[in-house]
Parts: C-alpha cells; sequence; structure tokens
C-alpha cells in the first residue's frame, strides 16, 4: 500500500515530466526511421537475384519494426493514463528511450548490406518492355494471382505470338526481386518434343543437379524432392502443349505458398491443371500501331505517301505481337513507296517473298494446326477458311456445315449432332484457332459468333493451297468467277461467298462461254451472297461428285438443268433467292438430306420431292406453296427439322394434319400451321401416344396470315382467329415459352377464367417455363387467370399484355366478392388481411383498351411484383371500380392510366 501511494504522490509531480520524455522519444523514433529508411534504399540498390540480405541487417529491420509497434501501444496507454498508472508509465518511457539510441550506432552498417545467396537459382531473363493495355492487365492480373495463397496453379494461355513467353519473361524477372515471397523461381522452356524424361532433366539442371537413374518412377521421386527441399518455389513451364501428370514429373501440387506457372496455347491444358486461367488478348487497334512504329522506325511518319500504306500492312497483323515485330522489322528502313505497296499486296495474297517474313509467323502458327492431330478436327478447323476475312461466322451456321461435310459423325439426333459440333468448335477455341468475337462472349448455343484471327485464315489458306486443295475467293467481291483453269481437278472446296447484302454489290457473272469445270473431287461449293442472276445450264456437268451446293442469296430466276444429275448431293440451299421460281426435277437427288427452299417464289412442291426419302431438313418458310400432298411428308420418315411457316405480310403457308406431323418419330424442330383446333388435338394426341414434344417447336394454330417471332424463345404456340370452347379442354405443352391468342372467339357465357380452359398432359402439372402471354383482340372472354392458377402456373412469367379485349372485367379472378367502392383507397388494415399473389419474375406489364376491366386483382388480393422493369402501362375507361394493388420494391399503388 506504501508503494503505492509513493507512487501516486511520485505522478502529481512527474506528469509534466512524463509529457516531455514522451516527446523527446517521439523525435528520436523519427529520427531511426529516416536512418531506416536510408537503409531501405541501400537494400533495393544492393539486393540482386543472386544476393541476400546479411542476417544481422535483417535483425536490425525487425528490431526496429518491433520497436515502432511497441512505442504505439506506450502512446495509447499514456493517453488513457490516471493517477495511479502515471508514475508507472515513467520507467516505460525511459525504457524506449534506451532502446531507440541503441538502435542507432547498430544501424550504421559500413561494409555490404548483402552476401551471395548460394541457394537462389533464379536468372533474370531478357526480354522486352510490355507495350498496350492489354498485355500490363494481363500482367497485374497473373501477378495478384501470385501475391493470393489460395491460388497455387496459373495457366496462361493464348494463340502462337500473342506474347505469352515475353509476359511471363517479365513476371519471371519481377519475382526474382520479391526475396521475401518466394525462395526460388525455376524457369523452363517445354520443347515441343517434350517427354517425361526431358522435363525432368530441365527441371534438374536448373536447379544445378543432375539425374542419373532410367527408372521414370525413381527419376519423379528425386525430382519431387529436390523441389520439397527449396521451400516456397514458383515454377514456370514456358509453352506446354501437352497435357501434363505432375505426378509422373516428379512435381509436387503447390503448397505452403509454392507456385506453378504454365504457358500454353490450349485451354485444354489449363483445365487439365486446374489453374486458374489467365487468357492473353490480341492489341488493340492504337497499341498495335505503337508497336508497329517502334519496329519499322518513326521515321515512316515523315513520309505522307507510305503513312496511308503501312497502316494497312499493319492492320494486316491484327494485333499479333509476333507477327508485328517479324513484319515491322523485316519493313525497317524502307522508305521506297513501290516496295511498301508490294508488301501489301504480298500479305493479302500469301507470297513468301517479304523477307521470309511468313515463315516466321507460320511456323508458329501452324504448329498449333499440326497438332490437332485428329484428321477431322483440322477439317473443321480448314473450313472456316472458306468464309470472308473478319467475316464473323455464326456458330449455328458452321457446325451445319461440318455436318453436312460428313465432319461431324452421324448421331441419333439432330440434337446431338449440334452437341458434338459445339465440342468440336470448343476445342478449336482451346487451340486459340478460333477466337470469339467480342460481341458474343456470353452468347450460348447456336446464339454466338466466332472469327479467325486473320493470320490465322492465312495460314489456313496456305495449308489449303496444297491438300487438301480449297479455292477461296470469299469476301472479294470478284466481278467474274475464276477462269476454267483455276478449277484443278484436285479440288476439294471452293468458295466465293460474298458478305452481308450490300444494295452497291455488283453481281457475279459466270460467263456462258466458260466451260463446265471439271472438278471430279469437288464436294463442297459455296456461291451464297454473290447476287448472281444466271447459271449456264452445264455448268454442273462434271462435278459429279459435288455434296454441297450453297446458292442463297442470290438473284438467279431458275437452276440450270444440270443441277438434276447431282446424284452424290446432300446439302441444296436456296435461302433467300427471292428471284427463284422455276427450279429442275429433284428425281434423282435421293442422297439429299437437306433442302432449304426459303423465301423463294417458288409456287408448287418442285417435280420428284417424293424422292428425297433421306430428307432430315426441309424448309418452305414464306414460299407461295400451299399444298403439299400428304403421301410426300409420310415419304419424310427421317424428317429433323420441318419449317412450314410463313411471316408478317405473306399469304397463309402450307397447312399440315396434326396427325400426320405427330407421325414424324424422329422430328426435334417444327415450324408449321394447323387449320383449327381439332388438328391441334390430333398433333397433341399422337405425340403423347409416342414420346413427346420437339425441343423447338412455332405452331400457328387458324388461318393466320402470318406468325409472330419472339428471338430467344424456342417453344411458342399462337391461336389465331380460333373459336374456343372451354368443355372440350385444349391441350398444351408443359414446357412452353411463348403462348399467344389473337381474335379468339370464346364460347358466350362462360364465367370461367379463361386460361383455365387450357389443359397440361400428364405427368407434368404446370407451366413452369411460361414467360411470356399475350393476348389480341379476343372476345366474350371476362376473365383471364384465376389466382390459384397464377400461384401454380406462372411464376416465371416476364411479360404480360392485354389488348383490345373489350369484355374483360378481371384480369385476376377474384375468390370472393368483396370489391372497394369507387375512389376508395386501399388502407394498411386491407392490404394487411389481403391475400398475396406472387409474380416474382413479371417485368412487364401492357394492359390497352380495355373499356370493362374492373380490377387487376380482388379487392382482397395484393399483386406482387418484385421484378418489374419496365413501367407497367395501363389505357383503361373510368368505369374502374376497384384500384389495384401491387407491390414492386417495395409496395406501391400503381393507378390506372385513365382515358375519355
Amino acid at each position: 500500500m506504501d508503494f503505492v501511494l509513493t507512487k501516486i504522490d511520485e505522478s502529481w509531480g512527474s506528469k509534466n515530466y512524463l509529457d516531455e520524455k514522451m516527446n523527446y522519444l517521439k523525435r528520436k523514433l523519427e529520427e531511426l526511421n529516416a536512418v531506416k529508411e536510408d537503409m531501405e534504399s541501400r537494400t533495393s540498390t544492393e539486393l540482386h537475384p543472386r544476393k541476400k540480405l546479411k542476417k544481422e541487417v535483417e535483425l536490425w529491420f525487425t528490431n526496429v519494426e518491433r520497436i515502432n509497434h511497441e512505442i504505439e501501444d506506450l502512446k495509447q496507454k499514456i493517453q488513457e493514463r490516471n493517477i495511479v498508472t502515471c508514475g508507472f508509465l515513467k520507467g516505460d518511457v525511459l525504457k524506449k528511450i534506451q532502446e531507440v539510441e541503441e538502435l542507432f550506432p547498430r544501424g550504421r552498417f559500413q561494409d555490404s548490406l548483402v552476401v551471395d545467396n548460394p541457394e537462389w537459382i533464379g536468372q533474370a531473363l531478357s526480354t522486352t518492355a510490355l507495350l498496350g493495355e492489354a498485355p500490363m492487365t494481363c500482367m497485374e492480373e497473373i501477378w495478384a494471382y501470385l501475391m493470393e495463397d489460395r491460388i497455387q496453379k496459373i495457366g496462361v494461355w493464348g494463340m502462337g505470338g500473342i506474347g505469352k513467353t515475353t509476359l511471363m519473361k517479365l513476371v519471371h524477372n519481377q519475382l526474382l526481386k520479391e526475396t521475401k515471397k518466394f525462395d526460388i523461381v525455376i524457369w523452363i522452356t517445354v520443347s515441343k518434343e517434350m517427354n517425361i524424361i526431358k522435363l525432368q532433366d530441365r527441371i534438374a539442371r536448373a536447379m544445378k543437379a543432375t539425374l542419373d537413374e532410367e527408372d521414370e518412377t525413381i527419376r519423379a521421386a528425386v525430382v519431387y524432392e529436390m523441389l520439397a527441399r527449396k521451400g516456397k518455389y514458383v515454377l514456370i513451364l514456358d509453352d506446354l502443349w501437352d497435357k501434363l501428370s505432375l505426378e509422373e514429373v516428379g512435381i509436387p501440387e503447390p503448397s505452403n505458398g509454392s507456385k506453378l506457372l504454365v504457358t500454353t496455347r490450349s485451354l485444354e491444358v489449363c483445365q487439365f491443371l486446374d489453374c486458374q486461367q489467365v487468357n492473353v488478348p490480341t492489341l488493340s487497334k492504337p497499341d498495335a500501331w505503337e508497336l508497329f512504329l517502334e519496329k519499322v522506325g518513326k521515321e515512316v511518319l515523315n513520309h505522307p505517301d507510305l503513312l496511308s500504306i503501312a497502316e494497312s500492312v499493319a492492320e494486316e497483323c491484327a494485333g499479333l505481337p509476333l507477327a508485328i515485330v517479324t513484319i515491322a522489322s523485316s519493313m525497317k528502313g524502307v522508305r521506297n513507296v513501290h516496295e511498301w505497296r508490294n508488301a501489301l499486296n504480298e500479305l493479302n495474297r500469301h507470297v513468301k517473298s517479304v523477307n521470309g517474313m511468313e515463315e516466321k509467323v507460320f511456323q508458329q502458327l501452324q504448329f498449333s494446326y499440326d497438332r490437332l492431330q485428329d484428321e477431322k478436327l483440322k477439317h473443321c478447323f480448314l473450313c472456316c477458311a472458306l468464309y470472308p476475312e473478319d467475316f464473323e461466322i455464326e456458330i449455328d451456321g458452321l457446325i451445319e456445315l461440318w455436318i453436312a461435310e460428313g465432319l461431324v459423325e452421324e448421331m441419333d439426333s439432330l440434337e446431338m449432332g449440334i452437341d458434338r459440333g459445339h465440342a468440336i468448335l470448343n476445342k478449336l477455341k482451346n487451340s486459340c484457332l478460333v477466337e470469339t468475337t467480342s460481341g458474343d462472349e456470353h452468347a450460348t448455343g447456336n446464339k454466338g459468333k466466332v472469327k479467325l484471327h486473320d493470320i490465322v485464315r492465312d495460314m489456313a489458306l496456305r495449308i489449303t493451297g496444297v491438300k487438301p486443295r480449297f479455292l477461296v475467293r470469299a469476301g472479294m467481291q470478284l466481278k467474274e468467277l475464276p477462269n476454267v483453269q483455276d478449277w484443278k481437278e484436285d479440288l476439294e472446296k471452293a468458295s466465293f461467298m460474298g458478305k452481308w447484302a450490300f444494295l452497291s454489290v455488283k453481281p457475279l457473272r459466270i460467263p456462258r462461254q466458260m466451260p463446265p469445270p471439271k472438278c471430279p473431287n469437288l464436294k463442297t461449293l459455296l456461291l451464297s451472297r454473290c447476287y448472281i442472276v444466271s447459271i449456264p445450264e452445264d455448268f454442273f456437268e462434271q462435278m459429279h461428285g459435288l455434296k454441297i451446293l450453297d446458292l442463297s442469296y442470290n438473284r438467279i430466276e431458275s437452276l440450270p438443268n444440270s443441277i438434276s444429275n447431282l446424284e452424290a448431293l446432300t446439302t441444296l440451299l436456296l435461302h433467300e433467292c427471292g428471284r427463284l421460281e422455276e427450279v429442275p426435277s429433284f428425281s434423282k437427288l435421293k442422297t439429299l438430306k437437306k433442302l432449304d427452299l426459303e423465301g423463294t417464289k417458288i409456287k408448287d412442291i418442285p417435280d420428284g420431292m417424293e424422292s428425297l426419302v433421306n430428307l432430315k431438313y426441309l424448309n418452305l418458310n414464306r414460299t407461295p406453296i400451299r399444298e403439299m400432298n400428304d403421301g410426300i411428308l409420310t415419304r419424310f420418315a427421317s424428317l429433323q427439322h420441318l419449317k412450314l411457316i410463313t411471316s408478317c405480310w405473306a399469304k397463309p403457308g402450307i397447312s399440315v394434319r396434326g396427325e400426320l406431323i405427330g407421325g414424324l418419330r424422329k422430328l426435334e424442330s417444327f415450324n408449321g400451321r394447323f387449320n383449327d383446333l381439332n388438328e391441334w388435338n390430333n398433333y397433341s394426341q399422337a405425340l403423347l401416344d409416342w414420346k413427346g414434344w420437339p425441343r423447338q417447336y412455332h405452331i400457328v394454330v387458324g388461318p393466320s396470315q402470318y406468325g409472330t417471332y419472339y428471338s430467344g424463345l424456342d417453344k411458342w404456340i399462337e391461336l389465331d382467329g380460333c373459336g374456343i370452347c372451354c368443355t372440350h379442354g385444349i391441350k398444351i405443352p408443359s414446357a412452353i415459352q411463348y403462348l399467344c391468342f389473337k381474335n379468339i372467339n370464346a364460347e358466350e357465357g362462360e364465367e370461367e377464367a379463361f386460361l383455365s380452359w387450357f389443359t397440361i398432359p400428364v405427368p407434368h402439372n404446370s407451366f413452369s417455363s411460361l414467360c411470356r402471354i399475350k393476348i389480341y383482340e379476343c372476345k366474350n372472354i371476362k376473365k383471364l387467370f384465376s389466382s390459384n392458377r397464377v400461384l401454380h402456373n406462372l411464376q416465371n412469367l416476364v411479360e404480360l399484355e392485354v389488348d383490345n379485349c373489350k369484355e374483360i372485367e378481371e384480369i385476376i379472378a377474384s375468390e370472393s366478392e368483396a370489391v372497394l367502392e369507387v375512389g376508395e383507397e386501399a388502407t394498411s388494415s386491407t392490404i394487411a388481411s389481403s391475400k398475396f399473389i406472387t409474380l416474382p419474375k413479371l417485368e412487364r406489364l401492357v394492359l390497352w383498351g380495355l373499356p370493362e376491366l374492373g380490377s387487376i386483382c380482388g379487392a382482397n388480393e395484393v399483386m406482387v411484383c418484385d421484378s418489374i422493369q419496365i413501367q407497367p402501362v395501363m389505357n383503361i375507361q373510368p368505369v374502374m371500380r376497384v384500384q389495384p394493388v401491387m407491390m414492386v420494391q417495395p409496395m406501391i399503388t400503381v393507378q390506372p392510366v385513365m382515358t375519355g
């Protein structure tokens, strides 16, 4: 007790003394930290990859850090002091002053701060600086993953020549400076002929060791032990081509902060190793031009006559750093405009006279092609070169071409073939031979597009200049078809297809005096979008092996008779030949599997159609054809895809019998029209008796003039101009996505909610996929839904539109007769006692031209819509008896738009 009283007594007289000493300590600490900063500057200068800090230097830095933390704690205690603790803290302050003063002389190191580090085996690699935003972003992303402890494996992938190795060298060199994070950095260049033995030897040599054992398993164990002893390592495997078993090589699964980095042209390698993926994109146009200028010399800017040509040459490199550096370097010092123009022309024509430039680029790119191994996969890639340069290729069309070529093997169903095509496409994407277009990165299924990098396409055309031989003039807007001399006998594919429609494009002319090309091995001829006006009668006479003929988007009025003898033909595409009225007999085309006549002016079913027993795809959309004999359809037992519907402003399309269509057991996609509900119900019953509905359908029931279109939906049914009786029941597939009623005349006097008349085939009992309902100009409908029906069937409804239905009184039928008086407000008490009808995904509500509408839902019901994005549109006469209530993030009351 005496001791404590003494300290209290001392504190009264030592408060000022304590403050003085604390201020002194702060000044001394600032001086010490200034010395620390100077030491850190020396450290950054002296510390190199093969050096490490002396132990005494490390200890001094540690002590300085420690004393800083302890003094911060002491400051906090002094701020919280009281009469008792003040005397105790004086001794703590004096002790810290002594420690700080002792650290000053210890920090005055006269000799070097570092010593050689015998354990360090990382060697800085020569490289170039990064240029452009995209590479810098990639490097920052890689670095962030390296610093993230939970990520152990990183895969950097991209096409050959994109700059992966340059990027990784810079990362490697930066890692050598990261002395506190990793103990060693090991760089291994994986050769094309990589095998387990060679890779093990390279890893051992990188660690200044040798492997004498011959057995791969023992060697793997030795490599494993070597790496495990190195602490936190970073192992970089540059240019890895094949999937690699880490266990077989002896590479431990990274742990304890170690990292594995790989660069590869294949996404599949990254996926196999379960890496965090980093894709390296091509350079943007401005960055590519800057790199080109750096290599070719900025003096070219002083020559206005060269500038535009140089820019065109740079664009030919399409953002590929390897091509830019190689081509620009080959033109360095050239100031003659003729040489520049010659270089540009030869780049366009794929000639090797630009100082060996092509070999350097194509040797890199073609290796990716050679590594595909599977010959069908290679041919799938080469088919991409049949499209014009920079053309965004629709994925569904590309896969259909592969299927027609026989590159996708025969499957039991159309869907399986498409799935197989997507698997092939993904392999090409993962090998960086095909790239997804920027606008379709997140597109799925057949909604996306792909393209070939310009130089990759050049490489493909170079390959197809020999074997397999292609003749490709796609997108060149030729005025006349090439001379017969260019049509070699070993020619397998020819493409002259144009790009998208332009009114100014002049038609491709096929001279009448041109002898028919002698191409017995020609399998594919693509002449779409060439705006051909006429084709000589004998043009196809010597193309007996032709399988695929695409004449879509041309101005021909008739087909030459020589087409009738193409007995090997499997695909004939005449899509959008808007002037075509006459076609020859198809009786000999027994192998034909795909026939597309959409948008033509052909008025009658072509002669010989009954012979096409192998037909799998038939498109008669938007043709003047109005009748098809039942006997013809019954012969198409293999049919998978059938389009018979018309579209806006055209006359009604072909009407077919429901039972007949239901009997096409392989049909997976159907667009067509039934005359009435009886045919519809016959079709529904036929499907129920068999296996179910097609995976895609757009069906119009009634004497419709046209069918509507709704992007992104596969399953539509439109009832147009039908009379409906509720007692019969109308079967609707449970997977329906879009349901449309137009000009429906319901049975008079019916009080039951309209959509209650529609039944769902067992075993399903709800419209779980129904997302859009539209009801136009329907009569004798008073109530649309029952509240129970809404809760059970419409939980995924996104859009509801009701337009000009003059008798509708209620959207969601009330279960109680209680209503609010005109003008009466929906109070919180009435809302609290209400039944909530939830439409969680409803985004758009349109109610228009409904003069008898009394309520959206009853007075004792509240419609809850959490997802409304588009302001509800209402145009309703002022006879409204009930004010609808709706919850919209948070609950609000939606007022109807009153019209006079």
